[in-house]
């Protein structure tokens, strides 16, 4: 089936930030927020006002990004740093506790950590396969723990996905989710996204059943140039990725509006694809791209929930 092309909903230069009023009073939450999009998003978001709370694995990075934000925006910027370590469901847990005891309320929880292409099979301290384990797992963990806090403050979840998830085997391998069998880092990469995304779109439709006033939306940085690849993809893949990102990607902080206009913008859709929209969907002006029919498989979105409570040992209901 052939993925239409959705109708464009902010004109022909897209969705900027220059199109956010004041964010003063909001409060957002970002992983992996030290470097790349999650930095740049933060950037935009203190520009308006907002507090940012950067959820990140590395405390020293972490200390040095808000040094930089508050040379740019002053020792007042409203920026912290909280510890999360997407790899392990017992450091989850933790953070989302101390999340609980001192955010009292949350405009958006932005799921944007990830980790890519990771050159040879790693297992998370769980045991998961490690993409799926970060991208995926942590996320869900994540965002059922910190549901109720975000009800309450009517806010809403992105989930920053990726093109790859129509790429690889373009399907949850149920029978064998960490690929023990034939290994490959692009298969479980995209496998991840695909179910960042299933999680996503599966979120979204028991939210709407249940009336809930919370905003599920999904999207995508298309090509930018981060560093989302240096610390886990083979050599023959970062020195690729290091000769075509000039050329074909664009920068980290336009990489970043889609996560930015999904967490803020009042005209989002349901069942909506938001990024760059020119090349491929790599680089180009922001607003809503083609979805693949599969992200939004039933069926296997909710096996992917049943699966994915069992291995956080979460139960949730939104």
């Amino acid at each position: 089936m052939k993925t239409k092309k959705p109708k464009q909903q902010f004109g022909p230069k897209g969705w900027t930030p220059d199109q956010l009023d004041s964010l003063s009073g909001k409060t957002y939450l970002i992983t992996g927020a030290n470097s790349g999009a999650g930095f740049e998003a933060t950037r935009v978001l203190l520009s308006k006002g907002a507090e940012v709370v950067m959820l990140n694995r590395n405390a020293k990075k972490s200390a040095a990004a808000i040094a930089t934000l508050q040379q740019e925006f002053g020792k007042e910027a409203q920026v912290k740093f909280l510890h999360l370590d997407l790899a392990s469901l017992d450091s989850v847990r933790e953070t989302a506790a101390r999340v609980l005891e001192s955010i009292p309320r949350i405009d958006a929880l932005i799921c944007n950590a990830a980790i890519a292409q990771v050159a040879k099979q790693e297992l998370t301290v769980d045991g998961f396969e490690s993409q799926l384990g970060v991208n995926h797992f942590g996320h869900f963990l994540l965002t059922g723990l910190l549901f109720t806090r975000i009800e309450q403050s009517k806010g809403r979840i992105v989930v920053v996905g990726s093109n790859g998830y129509r790429m690889g085997l373009k399907r949850i391998q149920f029978e064998d989710l960490n690929f023990d069998q034939n290994y490959t880092a692009w298969n479980s990469y995209a496998q991840s996204k695909l179910a960042q995304m299933m999680f996503a779109y599966e979120l979204q439709r028991r939210v709407q059943a249940t009336g809930k006033e919370v905003i599920v939306q999904v999207c995508h940085p298309g090509a930018s140039r981060t560093n989302l690849l240096n610390d886990t993809a083979s050599p023959l893949n970062k020195l690729v990725w290091s000769l075509l990102s000039p050329i074909i990607a664009q920068s980290a902080e336009k990489g970043s509006w889609p996560e930015v206009l999904c967490a803020t913008e009042q005209a989002v859709e349901p069942e909506s694809y938001y990024g760059p929209t020119k090349r491929a969907q790599m680089v180009g002006p922001v607003d809503k791209c083609p979805l693949d029919p599969l992200a939004l498989d039933r069926e296997a979105a909710s096996r992917l929930w049943n699966i994915s409570e069992e291995k956080t040992s979460l139960s949730w209901t939104p």
